[in-house]
């Protein structure tokens, strides 16, 4: 049966008579299909998914400078989180997507709880410890404020990137997929973008105003941009993954 958000009655919005739409044979058009979470690819994906999230709050909190264009570490790794979302919620639906990122939430907020543990935690005092020490906090103390960026941008673009998808499967069903994902990448980046980099960059050591700009306009244009290059890959893979999905042919099937 197909997934669909929290009071949401129907799949199908009513029209103007109060009736879900009718298919061409006079009947109520079909719900879209989507994918059993107890299906074999679901779980694979939101650990791929955790994973890259845990390793982007690492690499987020370094400031990188490639010519006169300034990001951070995490710039070649995050933007897939986006490519995992949109697949999860084109195959498995939004209450999926959901799971998906509220794991992302808590995989976020452990990670930083476990490096603040690890920090607080008395080293040796000998010279060459002392110094492995210092750079450890150096390195990962920041990190909470990437976190706290990153779940609240994380929130944001992600929500956004699941809503445009469900809504356009809901339109369109199995019809339309590479619209949906280039134009629930264009808006979810966004929102991610603004978000996360008006919060991480002064934890980075980005302060000038010119800087902040930069980082957040090439932050994402080149998210987008790589993950448009990667739209045909994308859509290749969801389609291999809906025909070798069980559970997926059997809703396509009743829809």
């Amino acid at each position: 049966m197909a997934e669909e958000p929290a009071g949401a009655r129907s799949a199908q919005p009513p029209d103007a008579g109060g009736e879900r739409p009718a298919s061409a044979t006079g009947r109520p058009a079909a719900e879209p299909a989507y994918a059993s979470t107890g299906a074999r690819f679901y779980p694979i994906m939101l650990a791929a998914m955790a994973v890259v999230i845990v390793l982007s709050g690492i690499g987020g909190s370094k400031a990188v400078q490639l010519g006169p264009i300034l990001t951070d570490g995490a710039f070649f790794i995050f933007p897939f989180s986006y490519v995992l979302g949109d697949s999860i919620t084109e195959i498995y639906g939004p209450r999926a997507a959901r799971q998906a990122i509220t794991t992302g939430f808590a995989v976020n907020i452990v990670s930083s709880s476990i490096y603040w543990v690890i920090i607080v935690l008395p080293g040796l005092s000998d010279g060459s410890n002392a110094a492995r020490d210092a750079a450890f906090r150096l390195a990962l103390g920041p990190v909470w404020q990437v976190v706290l960026a990153g779940v609240v941008g994380f929130a944001g673009g992600q929500s956004t990137n699941s809503l445009i998808m469900w809504l356009g499967k809901r339109r369109n069903h199995e019809k339309g997929l590479y619209g949906r994902l280039v134009s629930s990448t264009g808006a979810g980046e966004l929102i991610d973008t603004l978000l996360f980099c008006l919060i991480a960059a002064h934890a980075i050591g980005l302060t000038a105003v010119g800087q902040v700009v930069n980082y957040t306009i090439v932050g994402y244009l080149y998210k987008i941009a790589l993950q448009y290059a990667l739209v045909p890959l994308t859509g290749r893979v969801i389609t291999a993954i809906k025909r070798r999905e069980p559970s997926y042919r059997a809703a396509l099937a009743a829809a």
